[in-house]
């Protein structure tokens, strides 16, 4: 139960902070976080504002909920995304205004930076459209998410993945970063991509980054 208790808390402030950010607004997005037999998600309607640790839901990934309020609508896609990474430990959601404009153009998200590569891959790929709250959905984003930690939805926003619910916020605000960046640069002309050694060699680097102090002279 402890875990249960230390991930309502979790997933709660990992909420607010996505509100904090100007990554959500209103009821918006949803957060999720792995337990053992399960996962703890936002409960349906709760507000970036408002939430508490009493807003959340505890339920397996099956979709039996241990808790009387109903969760997020949105749960599906999060269970299905836990049970098809074990890596991920947690799931962000958002309707960030940088991702949701690219998700509405149909487009991914393109080695224009090198940064891209932190996501797991070339690009940060973008799921067709379904229908919010479906399996239909949950299929899609797996799909988007295959060698990725991020993705986009189609004319609907994004999704981060994350050891913890701190590393999917704090990847969702990288990600919204460079959507909001790469169209800057289309308004201004025409990107220069980065190639497929480029982003390897990127991919290389950040295995070892932050990982070892720089040798003292």
């Amino acid at each position: 139960m402890n875990g249960v208790r230390q991930a309502r808390e979790d997933v709660a402030q990992g909420y607010r902070e996505l509100g904090r950010l100007g990554l959500n607004f209103g009821s918006a997005g949803n957060v999720s976080r792995r337990v053992e037999g399960g996962m703890v998600i936002t409960r349906s309607g709760t507000t970036v504002d408002a939430t508490a640790e009493a807003d959340t839901v505890w339920m397996s990934l099956e979709g039996a909920a241990r808790d009387d309020a109903a969760p997020s609508s949105e749960w599906p896609m999060h269970a299905a995304i836990l049970r098809a990474f074990p890596e991920a430990g947690s799931v962000v959601h958002t309707h960030a205004d940088a991702c949701t404009a690219l998700a509405c153009l149909g487009e991914g998200l393109p080695a224009f930076h090198y940064m891209v590569a932190g996501f797991g891959g070339e690009d940060v790929r973008c799921a067709p459209y379904v229908t919010f709250g479906t399996p239909e959905l949950a299929v899609v984003a797996v799909e988007a998410l295959r060698g990725r930690t991020a993705c986009l939805l189609g004319n609907h926003g994004m999704i981060t993945t994350g050891r913890d619910v701190k590393a999917a916020v704090a990847a969702a605000l990288r990600l919204e970063t460079l959507a909001r960046q790469y169209l800057l640069a289309r308004s201004a002309g025409t990107p220069r991509l980065l190639d497929a050694a480029q982003m390897q060699a990127t991919r290389e680097r950040y295995k070892t980054y932050g990982s070892a102090a720089p040798a003292r002279g």
